[in-house]
């Protein structure tokens, strides 16, 4: 093999990934309700693609010859989304709508309106629908802007021997996409496409309608932001948020019955000639599915209540310092964190409190406690990463609103991101002061803790908060580290300072206790796989008799089980009830396991153009913890696949007895700390 399949393709592996979540929407053993989730997520993902990667494939497309390393043939990636597309359509259609109609749901899809329900949709169109629909004309000399990814019904008219043609909006956006409606039994379900649809006549009651075919544009979301800038990046920044939906256009998804000519004028009009056109379905936007009217709770997973991890009574404080402990969520409740942050505003020994904020949840009761922190007379420092992409504007309106509360607001750092997920706390206690940590590999957010799996490390040990201190200090200057400022971490792993130099130096340690013949091994669960340098040394480690397992959920680029650079390499992808977020890095170290968590996939936008933060988990107890659960990932059979040296997802040897492994997490946590 040469060097230059050494790599799998990035966005090719993220199309295997998303893939892989169209295998859930599939898979009988998942409950239904779960199932149409998992459609939406696959929809959102895709959308999300033509945004972000697309423009980045056309644009490399333009300055490479597509031998060179790291960029997939353009027609390669569309032909992929295309069969998945058309799986997609067979799965809903052969699959998820019979299966709803076994369960009393009608879920109607291209198919008349019945007419036992025409009144109560009639109403509704009236009552409710009609407030928001606008039409527009199709005019080459002043087209109105069509809006990214809303959706669009181009209707064909004739009028007095005339042609005419109309786009009207489909408002999904203002009222929900889904109208239900009970009758005889069965519960219906309609897509407000075909009620209006259904009242074209009406709304166009002076020509007739030849034709009706959906469609939506999807534009480039990136942000046209210099590294280099003068002025308030929060206002650079809200400038370029009201510029993203008018973005350049990257594809034009319409109805499969939509006639060329039409599809023809449509481009023309709106000069959409760079934007890939491809003929899906006739319902777009089924991210949709996530708010699928229909909820009964035999069709969705069983409830699992999360895990008290606070203690009843006394400080959390004084827990803290009792020993290092660790949150798992979604299995254990996050009110832990919630307390973290609540107690430090309200306790008056409680001085300073420092946070990192990449991802805020949009009604935070974070960043609400650290307002009140600092109406209360407390020294607060929040640094609110304002470039985490499509949550600008949301980290915006609370840095606004903290600054305005007197929270003391840092914000973006030229040419890089803060992705740390850090906090820190100081107490005066008897006389001098003490230091309270978090060390996360999840946002501090409590929405997403609910779905996304991650570990929250909880400490006083001051080896690592002397460090974290001097990460804020850092933070605080908003630039990038000097040489001689390189040094200033050793026992965390911070990304450029030592992040990447640390983790290729626990690799060759694993190479040395191989060739001495000692105990040696390398197991690591990432949501991304992509830096080469590390790669590479993995393939080292490998060829020197390392064993390697990894768990990687979605982008991975390396290529295992080829003999003679990787035959020792297995690598596995879970897809399951929560997305698995969290990073764990086991190091055998001849039988005294090294393990880290962190914040940082192996990833060139994590190691090279952002802050991250990966820390030890110093505490036995913590390791044999984390280790029993990184054990029970990998013996997955129910929810995980192999992914093979093609990066396909090859499925595992099934059986009756198939092992879920966040089930069996969450048993354990429950045995050991459930009440």
């Amino acid at each position: 093999m040469d060097n230059l399949q050494k790599f799998n393709d990035r966005d090719i592996s993220w199309l295997q990934f998303n893939g892989r979540v169209l295998q859930e929407a599939a898979h009988p053993d998942v409950p239904l309700l779960e199932r149409i989730n998992f459609l939406a997520i696959f929809s959102s993902n895709l959308d999300e693609f033509y945004r972000v990667r697309i423009p980045v494939i056309k644009a490399l497309g333009q300055l490479r010859t597509p031998e060179e390393k790291g960029l997939p043939v353009l027609d390669e990636v569309l032909e992929r989304i295309n069969r998945q597309q058309e799986m997609y359509g067979q799965i809903l259609k052969t699959q998820i709508i019979p299966e709803l109609r076994q369960s009393g749901v009608c879920l109607v899809y291209n198919t008349p309106v019945p007419d036992g329900i025409r009144e109560p949709v009639r109403a509704f169109f009236f009552d409710v629908m009609a407030a928001f629909i606008t039409i527009l004309p199709l005019e080459a000399r002043t087209p109105v802007f069509l809006e990214n990814n809303k959706l669009y019904m181009l209707v064909a008219l004739e009028q007095q021997g005339q042609q005419m043609l109309r786009i009207i909006n489909i408002p999904s956006d203002k009222i929900s996409r889904f109208f239900s409606t009970r009758h005889e039994g069965t519960e219906y379900v309609l897509f407000i496409d075909d009620i209006l649809r259904l009242y074209l006549d009406i709304i166009f009651k002076n020509a007739t309608v030849k034709g009706a075919y959906t469609f939506k544009i999807t534009r480039d979301a990136e942000l046209n932001l210099q590294d280099e800038y003068a002025g308030d990046i929060a206002v650079k920044i809200e400038e370029e948020i009201q510029k993203r939906d008018f973005g350049l256009a990257t594809r034009i998804l319409y109805a499969p019955d939509l006639p060329q000519e039409l599809l023809q004028i449509l481009v023309n009009t709106y000069k959409l000639q760079g934007a890939n056109t491809t003929a899906g379905g006739y319902y777009h936007n089924l991210r949709d599915f996530f708010s699928f009217p229909f909820r009964q709770a035999s069709l969705l997973y069983p409830p699992e209540p999360p895990l008290a991890f606070v203690p009843d009574a006394g400080s959390l404080f004084d827990r803290i310092a009792d020993g290092d402990f660790i949150l798992h969520t979604p299995y254990c409740s996050y009110d832990a964190v919630l307390r973290f942050f609540n107690e430090a505003a309200i306790n008056p020994d409680v001085e300073e409190i420092y946070t990192t904020m990449y991802r805020i949840a949009r009604d935070s009761k974070i960043a609400n406690a650290l307002i009140s922190a600092a109406k209360n007379g407390k020294k607060v420092t929040a640094f609110v990463e304002l470039k985490a992409r499509f949550d600008e504007e949301n980290n915006i309106r609370w840095a606004k609103t903290m600054k305005a509360a007197g929270v003391r607001i840092i914000y973006s750092i030229p040419k890089l991101k803060v992705h740390a997920k850090v906090a820190l706390t100081r107490e005066r206690k008897n006389g001098r002061m003490v230091s309270y940590g978090l060390f996360s590999t999840g946002n501090f957010n409590e929405s997403s803790a609910r779905i996304y799996t991650d570990h929250i490390l909880f400490t006083a040990n001051p080896l690592l908060l002397r460090e974290l201190e001097l990460l804020f200090i850092f933070l605080a200057k908003r630039r990038k580290p000097r040489p001689e400022e390189t040094t200033f971490f050793h026992t965390l792993l911070v990304a450029q300072f030592n992040l990447q130099q640390e983790f290729l130096q626990l690799i060759d340690q694993e190479i040395a206790h191989a060739r001495a013949g000692k105990k040696a091994g390398i197991t690591i669960k990432l949501n991304n796989l992509e830096e080469e340098v590390l790669i590479r040394k993995l393939y080292e480690a490998s060829c020197a008799g390392v064993t390697v397992n990894l768990i990687v959920r979605s982008i991975c680029r390396i290529v295992p089980g080829v003999a003679g650079f990787s035959e020792r390499i297995k690598v596995k992808r879970i897809v399951d009830r929560y997305l698995e977020h969290g990073r764990i890095f086991f190091f055998e170290n001849n039988g005294a396991p090294l393990v880290y968590l962190g914040s940082a996939d192996w990833m060139d936008r994590n190691l090279y153009r952002r802050i991250e933060v990966c820390f030890p988990v110093l505490d036995p107890r913590l390791k044999k913890e984390l280790t029993d659960i990184l054990e029970m990932q990998w013996n997955d059979t129910a929810a995980a696949v192999w992914i093979g040296a093609d990066g396909e997802n090859h499925p595992l040897p099934g059986n009756k007895n198939d092992f879920r492994s966040q089930r069996a997490v969450y048993l354990y946590l429950k045995e050991k700390y459930g009440k």
